[in-house]
């Protein structure tokens, strides 16, 4: 357990480098366990839910070495084992584990998995989809999951999920048979995950679109080499952070493309900012609020409305969020109206925020990834002291968040338990 102690009512100012892709980087990194060779993932982020998934893929027989954030993973020796593991039940992103054991072994045993309690998360899609490429799967507080041989050329999936998407694609990557997944997920790291394939030798057709077609292969390359893109959300997360602040940023190493949504908004909030090719920079700006819909890509992103929603205290006016993927997205409403904040929940899926208000430091609870990153700019917004606890949550999705913020500027300490 940590908590953080934050001195806010600064202004910051410096350059930021964004880390790698967390989402991404989860999904690769169960990918390698297909190739059953040895594969170097470079720019790989140092977080907890990344050394989660590392210490299940250990346990499943995989060499693993560290050198900074260069990653090589050696999956020659992979085993079947049964994942009712703790390390299963503690990360959410284990649910892509399925797809590719079940895919090399014909059958896996696997616990539900864990993560942030943000809402319903059935893993109902992903189960289903198996059953309609021919899986029998039972389930009673774990999934029992077996394969013989694909029994359709192709799924619809309910929802456009992105785990059940990249999910299906790790499970047919060793199958030599053209099956096309409707309505798949087109989120970066779908993309990602799909280029990562075709390296291995996958072939892959739609990448990009809700229409894939997947003909996998019973060989795949042995050795590959793969860059993990930067992390949108970081991204975001700053940019939020120099608005709310009224901070002069340079955000660097940034895909811009994935940010379409997010500049939107940021031109109706009147940000101040100059886009160059890998980086944004911030100036202090008088925004204003407006309302944010959440969506599936390219939409705005779920993951970044908490941010912005701290952010909504700081800019003129009322801004109305609407988040209909997640029924407790909205918990971080709370301690911001704690510390000052005009804000309501309206319904789970919709909260208002009339700003701007004058924050005080006040002892609140990081209740998720999101909601943590969200409070941390609230409380370098706030005057005086603020502490914020389980800070541990937040290191799941941020490396070295306390290290980048005092670079900038930020007063902010971190204490261990």
């Amino acid at each position: 357990m940590s908590y953080l102690v934050i001195k806010g009512g600064q202004k910051l100012k410096g350059e930021v480098k964004i880390s790698g892709s967390k989402n991404t980087a989860l999904k690769i990194i169960a990918a390698t366990l297909l190739n059953k060779g040895k594969n170097i993932l470079i720019n790989v982020p140092k977080i907890s839910d990344v050394l989660v998934i590392l210490e299940i893929l250990e346990y499943l027989g995989c060499k693993i070495i560290w050198e900074n954030n260069k990653l090589i993973i050696d999956s020659s020796n992979i085993k079947n084992k049964s994942l009712i593991i703790d390390a299963v039940k503690r990360l959410r992103a284990s649910v892509v584990l399925l797809g590719p054991m079940l895919s090399l072994f014909k059958e896996v045993e696997i616990a539900r998995p864990g993560g942030d309690i943000i809402g319903a998360r059935s893993i109902g899609v992903h189960l289903n989809a198996l059953r309609d490429l021919g899986c029998e799967i039972q389930e009673n507080e774990n999934v029992y999951a077996k394969f013989k041989k694909i029994t359709n050329n192709f799924v619809i999936l309910k929802e456009m999920s992105v785990t059940a998407t990249e999910n299906l694609l790790l499970f047919l990557s060793l199958i030599p048979k053209k099956v096309k997944i409707r309505l798949a997920a087109t989120e970066p790291s779908v993309v990602y995950l799909c280029k990562f394939l075709k390296k291995l030798g996958v072939e892959i057709k739609g990448i990009g679109t809700p229409f894939l077609e997947v003909q996998g292969r019973k060989n795949l390359k042995k050795k590959v080499i793969f860059k993990i893109p930067p992390d949108n959300i970081e991204t975001g997360t700053f940019i939020a952070l120099a608005g709310a602040t009224k901070s002069h940023l340079v955000i660097k190493d940034i895909v811009p493309e994935e940010l379409d949504a997010v500049l939107i908004t940021m031109n109706e909030m009147n940000f101040k900012y100059k886009l160059k090719n890998k980086s944004i920079e911030i100036f202090p700006s008088d925004l204003k609020g407006t309302k944010i819909q959440v969506g599936l890509y390219p939409k705005f992103p779920s993951d970044l409305q908490p941010l912005f929603g701290a952010l909504a205290t700081q800019a003129k006016g009322v801004t109305l969020i609407h988040d209909w993927m997640y029924e407790n997205r909205f918990s971080y409403i709370n301690e911001l109206v704690y510390m000052g904040a005009n804000a309501e929940i309206l319904d789970p899926h919709r909260a208002i925020i009339i700003g701007p208000t004058l924050l005080k430091g006040k002892e609140v609870r990081s209740l998720d990834i999101r909601a943590g990153a969200a409070l941390i700019i609230a409380a370098l917004v706030a005057h005086g002291e603020s502490i914020l606890y389980e800070a541990e949550k937040i290191e799941r999705g941020y490396e070295n968040i306390v290290e980048k913020l005092q670079k900038i500027g930020a007063n902010i300490r971190k204490i261990e338990e």
